[in-house]
């Protein structure tokens, strides 16, 4: 399965369509008549401001990953309330005509703040910080919110999976396991957390991620043999492509596509059966007929206890797919968007907070920190303002690394991080900041989170 680079291009980043559509309806109903409210009795210009963050992490996992930053800032440039949004609104009298002359001109004004993509995270972690009128922030909660929650329980498995596979390539295939969008946007995702290429052609051209695929079961199907199958797709593109050799009997695909294809055959695909057992079979058997530079690529069902489970296996490649789009088993980060600060009638500042059971959050402005040992992260440091004075910067604590950077700026999202040269900085960063990780982070088990949450008054 050869891995073919994809150029992608700032239009093309901007997705296939030949003119961008609005994502300003991409809102629950209640934000609007939140905004429809405040208008009236004149709190929607109090300054606020809301986080994004997740109280745990899903399915017990030790640590989390950020994804879905880039998206987010390329669909907050067309977070615009056009013609056919406010018609929308207007005719099915969703808000006063008030709030259709606020929502016409709508523009984010604010500051966002936040962990960079591909960083990891930890209960409690200020993943976003969004900074503006609540009018105008309070509107971002479920753009922010969909794309965060996805994108990370992808990525979030896509971790797991590329720490099962050690130094063995895995790529994305799980494009018929999730919609049409969503699987552009989980193969991002796992393409950030360590995935090595995807399946998906649209995540290719948009994102410039490496692309790979041969054939399916269909091509075998389609002709009257085996031999006939592997002779055309070897004619087409070459001895170095992979057969794949599990149609009929597998130890005869294995005899057919060396006899086919001689002992530089790049490689045999298998898609069923006992993994282990069928793969040091299949291995043994290219090994006696002299194809020992042929690579096994194994794409049943796997997760990232399947892939653990074959880290003894002669195995040089997976293909994962209904998992990793899933977030196996955790198909949503579970973060919310909630209102920690905002200024009171008098222009004082006030943090609050939610308090219900199990559900509650920390008011206050917040400044993150990863502290370390020797390289080693040993916690999540989260020093809170209870108002707007100065938040701690990292000359307060030399032996940490800061978490957060600006994303958007008065309203302008910073580009370097959006389009495909955004999603290889993301890439980048997470394979570095895992490093920091201690070891008893990288196990598959359930427990509690790698690194504990500490929070500081500022």
């Amino acid at each position: 399965m050869p891995f073919r680079q994809a150029q992608g291009s700032d239009a093309q980043a901007q997705g296939s369509d030949a003119q961008p559509r609005s994502t300003a309806l991409l809102t629950d109903q209640y934000e609007l008549t939140m905004i429809d409210a405040a208008l009236r009795d004149g709190t929607a210009a109090r300054a606020c401001v809301f986080e994004l963050f997740g109280r745990r992490l899903p399915g017990a996992r030790r640590f989390g990953v950020v994804a879905g930053t880039g998206r987010l800032l390329q669909q907050l440039r067309d977070f615009r309330f056009g013609d056919d949004e406010l018609r929308f609104l207007r005719d099915h009298r969703i808000v006063s005509p008030e709030t259709l002359a606020f929502l016409e001109g709508y523009r984010f004004n604010g500051t966002i703040r936040g962990y960079r993509e591909g960083e990891l995270y930890f209960p409690g972690s200020p993943i976003l910080t969004v900074e503006g009128t609540f009018a105008e922030a309070v509107v971002l909660e479920t753009l922010a919110l969909s794309i965060m929650n996805h994108d990370s329980a992808v990525a979030n498995a896509a971790a797991r999976m590329s720490i099962a596979a050690g130094d063995r390539p895995l790529a994305e295939m799980g494009s018929r396991r999730a919609a049409d969008r969503s699987a552009v946007a989980a193969a991002r995702a796992a393409y950030i957390a360590g995935f090595g290429a995807t399946s998906n052609l649209e995540a290719g051209r948009t994102w410039g991620i490496p692309t790979m695929g041969t054939a399916a079961h269909a091509w075998t199907l389609l002709h009257d043999t085996e031999e006939a199958a592997f002779r055309a797709q070897i004619d087409a593109l070459g001895v170095e492509t992979t057969l794949l050799i599990d149609t009929y009997d597998i130890r005869e695909g294995v005899a057919t596509a060396v006899r086919v294809a001689g002992t530089g055959l790049g490689g045999v695909r298998i898609d069923s059966g006992d993994l282990p057992t069928v793969a040091a079979a299949v291995r043994a058997q290219l090994d006696e007929l002299g194809a020992t530079g042929t690579k096994i690529t194994v794409t049943s069902d796997l997760d990232e206890f399947a892939i653990a489970a074959l880290a003894a296996s002669p195995v040089d490649a997976y293909g994962v797919g209904t998992s990793v789009v899933t977030g196996s088993g955790a198909p949503t980060a579970g973060m919310v968007y909630k209102l920690v600060a905002r200024q009171d009638g008098a222009g004082g500042w006030v943090a609050v907070a939610k308090a219900s059971a199990d559900k509650g959050s920390k008011g206050g402005r917040k400044a993150t920190f990863r502290t370390l040992d020797r390289g080693t992260a040993t916690s999540e440091l989260i020093a809170v303002s209870d108002g707007f004075e100065q938040l701690q910067t990292a000359t307060d604590h030399p032996d940490a690394r800061p978490l957060q950077v600006t994303l958007v700026d008065h309203g302008e999202p910073d580009a370097s991080y959006e389009g495909p040269g955004g999603v290889a900085l993301a890439r980048a960063h997470h394979a570095l900041v895992r490093e920091e990780l201690p070891v008893k982070a990288l196990a598959l088990s359930r427990s509690d989170p790698a690194l504990p949450t500490v929070f500081i008054d500022a």
